[in-house]
């Protein structure tokens, strides 16, 4: 059971903790089971990722939770609204987790249950805030690398170098890395789409030497019978060794091995990204940046110093792997050059003469 603070409320029989429904013992009730298992089934057909399934059931849980445990098929759209208001209006959540939330009920609804839903267009989609990216100066991005240690500064190295996300980097497999050609292959990438990116040359020796260390783990796992890695949608099927071959090996493989999320074999995986980003959080402190930077916020200043440098906004799309030029046109935006690049009149201003200090009135 989730806590934390000890702060609590109870309300349809859910827990909220800093304003999200929690799984009340939603692990611990009784939830149609089979309702959920095909709830994955569905997931997993249409090859999507196991944070994306994680989160539709944990999603689907907590409506469920909500209403009293009652089955789905028994609610509707009063019932969906109803829940999705309470999330906006009395736990103040964000539009995207509120638009999560909706995703998940409405695959739940239109995927599994095949129900007709002309009324789900009507329940109103929380509207994004507009928020500009934080970006970094290269002192800080500097400062805040000089921080990191070992395969976490590794890590944020390739994330400010490339412009990767943060489970694009640390899912990287040995075969996505052409040291001869410097780039970086991104396989089933936002969107499960793939794309390329520049390997930093002053990266080269350090990956072969995070290379040689993952060799070595692997050869470890092969001698105690294990070592085979998971291979995304039916290649272990196709391709029965493939799992065992160095190319498929994660660049960074976690410590340890332990049970596969979804089949129960024990493996090893790659690195958490949880881990790297506790790790900066405590970079950015040790650093003394005051901005909320995170893992995502090298990837913002990527795309802003390659900008600042002159590269075309286009070529910076394709690397960022954006699908649309305008969600690559924000970092034009936050740019160095003060606001949309105007200078202030102020600044045009001669030298402003220090009035004097005015002379206190005679009272009487």
């Amino acid at each position: 059971m989730i806590q934390s603070g000890g702060e609590r409320s109870k309300i349809h029989g859910g827990r909220f903790q800093k304003g999200i429904l929690m799984d009340i013992g939603v692990d611990d009730i009784p939830m149609p089971a089979r309702l959920l298992d095909r709830v994955r089934d569905k997931i997993r057909l249409r090859h999507y990722s196991i944070r994306t399934e994680q989160a539709y059931v944990d999603w689907i849980k907590r409506f469920i939770v909500f209403h009293g445990k009652r089955h789905p098929e028994t609610l509707g759209a009063p019932e969906v609204e109803a829940f999705l208001t309470n999330l906006a209006v009395e736990h103040n959540v964000a539009s995207s987790t509120q638009n999560l939330a909706k995703s998940s009920i409405l695959f739940l609804y239109r995927d599994v249950l095949e129900r007709d839903l002309p009324w789900f267009e009507n329940v109103e989609r929380a509207r994004p805030s507009a928020h500009l990216p934080v970006v970094l100066s290269q002192e800080e991005v500097a400062a805040i690398l000089g921080r990191l240690r070992d395969a976490h500064r590794l890590i944020g190295r390739l994330l400010y170098g490339t412009g990767m996300r943060i489970m694009e980097c640390v899912r990287l497999r040995v075969m996505d890395v052409d040291f001869s050609r410097r780039e970086i292959l991104i396989r089933n990438g936002k969107g499960a789409k793939d794309r390329v990116t520049m390997l930093p040359i002053r990266m080269a020796e350090p990956l072969r030497g995070q290379l040689a260390h993952a060799r070595e783990l692997h050869a470890l796992d092969l001698r105690d019978g294990f070592g085979d890695v998971y291979l995304p949608f039916a290649l272990a099927r196709k391709y029965p060794t493939a799992g065992r071959a160095w190319g498929w090996q994660y660049v960074f493989p976690a410590d340890r091995r332990s049970p596969d999320p979804r089949s129960g074999i024990e493996r090893r995986h790659h690195v958490s990204d949880q881990a790297f980003q506790r790790a900066m959080k405590q970079a950015v402190r040790d650093a003394d940046v005051d901005k909320p930077a995170t893992p995502h916020t090298l990837r913002h200043s990527f795309a802003t110093h390659l900008l600042e440098s002159g590269y075309d906004i286009r070529t910076v799309q394709e690397l960022l792997g954006h699908a649309d030029v305008s969600t690559t046109m924000i970092y034009t935006h936050v740019l160095n050059r003060g606001g949309r690049g105007v200078v202030s009149p102020l600044d045009g201003l001669g030298p402003i003469a220090a009035s004097r200090p005015r002379r206190a009135r005679r009272q009487g």
